[in-house]
């Protein structure tokens, strides 16, 4: 009879540490859960942020002076905001979003090569009209994205005007942003060639070449397959969005 309430005890005491292991594992997962939304949140509005102040120094620039202007007067916020958005591939990496990688390297790697690669590195890009609908495509479709995701984050939902231009206006915005991307590495390219920056030439103690002009036509060539696929990629999302706000 001993033995059998030492049984009865002990499988009290270990239906009791489950419980409490499973109450610490609860409480600790939606403290994660609570930390990663509010971290998600804060990360979306302050891109948004840095989005809509290049958006506003863009119409300011041409409103009171031409085209030629408006990359001197983004060029800070520009670089901010399209640098952060390097956190967006982690993001996707640590599964912080449901974003494939496959979908968010190419988009964002391809960006930073245009800001970076193009437009800093190459000051005789500036003064071109590519740079303005490079700037409010990018811009346009960056605060509307950014927007809808703080929405959901910071309250768990979004209105659905924004959830129709989220899924709407990459129709009209990315090809513009596609067009421009490329014209302005082509723009750049006779500055490449006569600058040789970020060029290797041998002999040199590494004993290796390399040309930035080359690699700049082979990452223009990767557009070819990389924007078909990213644009089949969004409008799927869109027909999956859109639908279910059809049949709530």
């Amino acid at each position: 009879m001993l033995k059998i309430k030492n049984i009865n005890c002990t499988i009290a005491a270990s239906s009791s540490s489950l419980v409490d292991l499973y109450l610490q594992t609860a409480i600790y997962s939606s403290a994660m859960a609570a930390l990663r939304r509010l971290y998600l949140s804060v990360y979306n509005w302050a891109v948004c942020f840095g989005w809509v102040q290049v958006l506003y120094n863009a119409a300011s620039a041409l409103l009171e002076s031409r085209h030629d202007a408006v990359y001197p007067a983004v060029e800070r916020p520009l670089l901010f905001a399209q640098t952060t958005a390097f956190l967006e591939i982690l993001h996707s990496i640590l599964g912080f979003v449901r974003s494939p990688i496959s979908v968010t390297l190419p988009q964002i790697s391809g960006r930073l090569y245009v800001t970076w690669g193009i437009l800093w590195s190459f000051p005789e890009t500036h003064s071109h009209i590519l740079v303005t609908s490079l700037i409010i495509s990018w811009s346009i479709t960056e605060i509307i994205r950014y927007s809808f995701f703080g929405m959901r984050e910071a309250f768990g939902f979004a209105p659905s005007w924004l959830l129709w231009l989220r899924y709407s206006t990459f129709l009209v915005f990315y090809p513009i942003g596609l067009i421009s991307e490329v014209g302005l590495i082509y723009v750049a390219m006779p500055s490449m060639k006569a600058s040789e920056k970020y060029c290797f030439r041998m002999p040199n103690k590494w004993n290796l070449s390399f040309d930035y002009r080359y690699m700049s036509v082979l990452l223009t060539a990767l557009y070819v397959p990389g924007f078909p696929y990213l644009f089949r990629y969004m409008v799927a999302k869109r027909e999956k969005a859109l639908s279910k706000t059809k049949t709530a």
